[in-house]
């Protein structure tokens, strides 16, 4: 089920809106390409948008 922005997993509740907009934006990409299952595409999400904001912050 692909997600939007006011309409994400649970597990992305506490999330920064950055974050949490980028994590929705992974999650989804790897449930159109990859087929992958919901849980694994949110965990993989998650992890890489926290990645990804790390390395915003340092730019």
């Amino acid at each position: 089920m692909p997600w939007i922005k006011g309409d994400y997993p649970p597990s992305m509740k506490n999330l920064p809106l950055p974050i949490r907009n980028k994590a929705v934006e992974i999650a989804n990409a790897l449930l159109a390409e990859e087929n992958m299952d919901e849980g694994i595409a949110i965990a993989i999400g998650v992890k890489n948008a926290k990645t990804w904001a790390k390395k915003q912050s340092k730019a």
